[in-house]
């Protein structure tokens, strides 16, 4: 019997260690796959226009990084770093907007009762379904109805509003935020204004943190929202900025790789942000977990 189950055991273990063997090369084939295009876009970064036409794009060539990093930002007197402005305006301030909203939203359709409010929520459902290019037209209707496209707000008012956001802080507040808590803090002589800014808030933070990330991302990838409303390149995003350069490489060639190495720039903030915002993020999960 107990050469019977440890026979049973060994085998168990090669089995076990084959799975693990075949899920890591999965795994790794799948990381290759996906980290593939920005292995091209590094390398494409790299090179001369020479090279990147002579030379094969997945072969690194002679080192040009500093002088095209150079030229992207002399570029039309320096209009790409008007882009990135541009879009850590829209994207940083509008997707702050945004969590402020659908945290004070969320937390009302979660712990208040009133008439109408479920109907209110699967309207907001409703929003997470529609796609974002059958609102482009609308939008712009509306905003040239009142003179105001071509700035910048036709850009930041749509950005602040994530029917998503609501949906996730609704969620994340009705199992973080303890009715108990919110009763006894109304005991205590708070209202609700400090019980959701001083309370609620820090219980729901791991969700508000992801709602940040998640609109922080869609706004700054957005481009048919400023492909449809602006005019003035001064007000252009770092997205439809890019697709303009592309747009004209065949008439000036070297726009290709300004157009490469400025879209390799454009990505460096997203993962700034999530790199420092990871820590928060895990610590609010952390202290979720703790406390429950």
């Amino acid at each position: 019997m107990s050469l019977l189950t440890r026979t049973d055991g060994a085998h168990a273990i090669r089995t076990g260690r084959a799975s693990t063997a075949v899920a890591v090369a999965f795994m790794i084939l799948a990381a290759c796959y996906m980290l593939l295009p920005v292995y091209w876009l590094l390398v494409a970064a790299t090179k001369s226009q020479g090279d990147l036409v002579d030379t094969p794009g997945l072969r690194p060539a002679h080192w040009h990084f500093g002088a095209n990093l150079a030229a992207l930002f002399r570029q039309q007197d320096g209009v790409f770093a008007r882009w990135l402005l541009n879009s850590l305006l829209y994207a940083g301030a509008g997707a702050a907007v945004a969590t402020a909203l659908s945290a004070a939203a969320g937390y009302a359709l979660a712990k208040y009762r009133f008439p109408g409010r479920e109907l209110l929520f699967s309207v907001i459902l409703g929003g997470v379904l529609v796609p974002a290019t059958a609102l482009a037209l609308p939008l712009f209707l509306m905003f040239a109805a009142a003179d105001a496209t071509n700035t910048f707000w036709s850009v930041f008012l749509p950005s602040v509003v994530s029917p998503f956001g609501v949906y996730l802080s609704r969620v994340f507040a009705a199992a973080s935020v303890p009715d108990e808590v919110i009763e006894a803090a109304r005991m205590d002589g708070a209202g609700e204004l400090r019980i959701f800014t001083g309370i609620a808030v820090r219980m729901m933070s791991p969700a508000l943190v992801t709602v940040f990330l998640f609109q922080f991302v869609v706004i700054w990838n957005n481009f048919l929202l400023p492909l449809v409303m602006l005019q003035d390149d001064h007000l252009y995003p770092v997205t439809l900025g890019l697709y303009t350069w592309q747009t004209q490489t065949s008439r000036l060639p070297v726009l290709q790789t300004l157009t490469l190495v400025g879209a390799l720039v454009s990505v460096v903030p997203i993962v700034l942000t999530f790199l420092l915002l990871q820590r928060y993020w895990r610590a609010g999960l952390s202290a979720g977990a703790v406390k429950s």
